[in-house]
C-alpha cells in the first residue's frame, strides 16, 4: 500500500516499480481528500498507467469523510473503492469531531484486525512488525520473521490478550485507566488507551512515529 507520492509522472512511476515487476501480488494505491486536493489524484493515475504496463496488479483505496453514507470501516487491508474512517493515528486526532460517539463500555471487541491469524502483518523502516499499526509483535533487527511468528501467541501478548477477551474496554479495565468517556469507535478507545499505556510498554507499543511522536 502506498499514497503513490512518487508517482510525479508516468516515467518516474515505471522507474521505481521495475524492480518489483513480477514480484508483487497486489499494489493498492492511496486517493483521496485526506492525501490529495482530489479524489483521484495525478499521482494515483500515473501510478496505476505504469503498473499496468508492468502487469503488476494495481488498484486504488479512499477514505471517505466521518459520516458518509455506505462507507463502513474495513476488516483487515482496506478493500478498494471507498472505506469508513478507523479513528487511529491522526484521525483520532483531527476528525473525531465530526463522529458520533458512542459509550466505551461498548467497544468489547476489535472488529477490524484478526489478531489470532492475521494473515498479513505491517513492517516499518526501524524492521518492526506491528499486528495492528502502533502494536508490535517483535523486530526483524534482532529476531527472524519465522521465529517471531512461530512465537507470537496473541494470547499472552500483553496487549492483544486484553484485546481478544474484551476488545479496547477490557485494555482499558486491565491497566486501570481513567479513560472512561464516549469515543467514534473501536479504535478510538485503543489508541487512546494505547497512548496512556505507551510508558509502561515501550517494546509492544512502538514505534514513536506510529503514535505521531517525531524527533525535533
Amino acid at each position: 500500500m502506498s499514497n503513490s507520492y512518487w508517482a510525479t509522472t508516468k516515467e518516474d512511476a515505471l522507474e521505481w516499480l521495475k524492480p518489483f515487476a513480477g514480484a508483487l501480488q497486489d499494489l493498492s494505491v492511496s486517493s483521496d481528500l485526506f492525501h490529495y486536493d482530489e479524489e483521484l489524484s495525478q499521482q494515483a493515475k500515473n501510478a496505476c498507467q505504469a503498473a499496468e504496463e508492468l502487469g503488476i496488479p494495481i488498484g486504488t483505496i479512499s477514505i471517505a469523510s466521518p459520516g458518509a453514507d455506505g462507507a463502513d470501516p474495513a476488516v483487515g487491508q482496506l478493500p478498494p473503492d471507498e472505506s469508513g474512517v478507523m479513528y487511529r493515528g491522526r484521525a483520532a486526532v483531527k476528525l473525531v469531531e465530526k463522529a458520533e460517539l458512542t459509550s466505551w463500555t461498548e467497544f468489547t471487541e476489535c472488529p477490524y484486525e484478526d489478531l489470532i491469524e492475521p494473515g498479513r502483518i505491517h513492517l516499518d523502516p526501524m524492521g518492526n512488525l506491528h499486528i495492528c499499526q502502533g502494536i508490535s509483535i517483535g523486530n526483524l533487527f534482532e529476531r527472524p520473521l519465522k521465529e517471531i511468528c512461530e512465537e507470537y501467541d496473541p494470547y499472552q501478548h500483553l496487549i492483544t490478550g486484553p484485546l481478544l477477551s474484551g476488545g479496547p474496554a477490557e485494555l482499558l479495565r486491565k491497566y486501570e485507566l481513567p479513560l472512561e468517556g464516549n469515543y467514534a469507535d473501536a479504535c478510538h478507545l485503543c489508541y487512546n488507551t494505547r497512548l496512556v499505556l505507551r510508558e509502561r510498554f515501550a517494546e509492544e507499543l512502538g514505534p514513536d512515529q506510529a503514535y505521531g511522536i517525531y524527533a525535533a
